[in-house]
């Protein structure tokens, strides 16, 4: 993804009139008359062609507009920067694991004209630039897709889970997924019910800063993936991120279980109604919270799953025509995220007892992030689950994962109520 020179653009004339390379110290003028010395960066697949990437002594890096430049001039010789130069070595004392790239922030490069961040590096990019995972393991890279995270779509889900199944018996002690975090827990649930009692460990890792920042956590969080499959050996789908805004701990999260609750600060992923199943410290140990067994036997990947399922959030004035549309469009399930205990309000009861006589599963989960579903407690509750509807105790979004892959995983309805009533990968509540 990386370009290693300027002279291929009229842009960069200036550059190539002074005889600078990638590495080396240069001095700006512009025409403002604010200098700038640094190091002369790479540029990428999505930056603008019309500025060039230096790194301040600072440690930050900076895009400087090339209409802005009066003259360029080489002050230092090239320097070796770690992700052009990187040479892989292996370690036979040490264990493999396998380092599969999606993209997402962890994957990405900042464009410092435009302020935009977009995917750019590759699984190997990712290793070079975090060079200190090489002490831990031997690191076997590849790229299934470099996306976004709000582009992935199920057939993305498919082909995470197809890779790993085809790796299965290969001599590896864990896979890493690195992901965006936008839409990391769909993955991981997805994952999750695809994969239970894979034989080895699969932790999804992103970051809330690209890697080219200096504040960016891309490298705590997979350093302690890294540390947590090895020293703990554990089976199961997890998501390791930082616990806070510090750097001492990150903590990972069972994969049906776990929602992203901040925008953008570090400690953004939690456990809902729970602690993190681990936590990595920064000082060597991991602290074990969960009481569950994750050894499972592994009786296959179940990859296969129907799209064909709504998520409706439920609102006051919430229109059932709409509801009505979802029912006329062939979708085969309907999960609500609902009201307090598990509500909506009566003006959908015609069109939800119209869905679930033609055999439409219904499912209502919550809109409050803890506690649990209890449709027995009052009366509109009960009324609902008289017209069919089924309460699951689990987040809105591992409901909506789950009852695609029940759909793809079964022959009938009555079969996918059993899988989305059963607790196969610790997402109930």
């Amino acid at each position: 993804m990386q370009h290693n020179t300027y002279d291929d653009d009229s842009h960069y004339s200036a550059i190539t009139r002074s005889k600078s390379k990638i590495g080396d110290l240069i001095e700006i003028e512009c025409h403002n008359k604010r200098n700038y010395v640094g190091t002369l960066m790479p540029r990428y697949q999505y930056t603008n062609y019309k500025n060039i990437i230096v790194k301040l002594h600072n440690g930050y890096n900076v895009g400087i507009s090339t209409e802005t430049i009066k003259t360029i001039k080489r002050v230092g010789k090239q320097t070796k920067i770690s992700a052009q130069n990187h040479i892989d070595y292996l370690d036979s004392t040490l264990p493999r694991i396998l380092l599969l790239s999606t993209g997402g922030t962890i994957a990405s490069s900042l464009d410092y004209i435009t302020g935009a961040v977009s995917p750019t590096f590759d699984g190997n990019e990712i290793k070079k630039l975090i060079p200190e995972i090489s002490k831990f393991a031997n690191i076997d890279t590849e790229v299934i897709f470099l996306e976004s995270s709000e582009n992935i779509l199920h057939s993305h889900w498919k082909m995470i889970a197809e890779k790993i199944a085809a790796n299965r018996n290969l001599q590896y002690v864990g896979i890493i997924i690195s992901h965006g975090t936008d839409t990391m827990h769909y993955t991981s649930a997805y994952l999750s019910f695809a994969l239970v009692g894979f034989r080895i460990p699969i932790v999804l890792v992103g970051s809330q800063r690209s890697l080219d920042r200096p504040s960016s956590d891309a490298a705590t969080n997979l350093i302690s993936a890294i540390r947590f499959i090895i020293e703990y050996k554990s089976q199961g789908v997890f998501v390791a991120m930082h616990e806070d805004e510090n750097d001492n701990t990150v903590a990972c999260h069972i994969g049906t279980r776990v929602r992203k609750n901040h925008t953008s600060k570090r400690g953004a992923f939690q456990t809902i109604g729970d602690k993190p199943a681990f936590l990595i410290h920064s000082d060597g140990h991991i602290t074990k919270n969960s009481n569950e067994v994750f050894e499972r036997k592994f009786h296959g990947a179940k990859i296969n799953l129907d799209p064909h399922v709504a998520l409706i959030k439920y609102y006051p004035g919430y229109n059932p025509k709409l509801l009505e549309c979802i029912i006329d469009h062939n979708y085969k399930a309907i999960i609500f995220e609902g009201t307090g205990l598990g509500h909506v309000g009566n003006t959908l009861y015609t069109n939800i007892k119209k869905a679930t006589s033609k055999n439409i599963f219904v499912g209502m989960t919550s809109q409050c992030i803890n506690g649990i579903i209890q449709m027995n407690v009052y009366e509109s509750g009960r009324k609902l689950i008289k017209l069919g509807v089924t309460p699951l105790n689990m987040t809105p979004e591992t409901a909506v994962v789950k009852a695609m892959w029940a759909l793809g995983n079964s022959d009938n309805i009555h079969e996918m109520q059993k899988l989305m009533l059963k607790n196969i990968a610790f997402e109930f509540k």
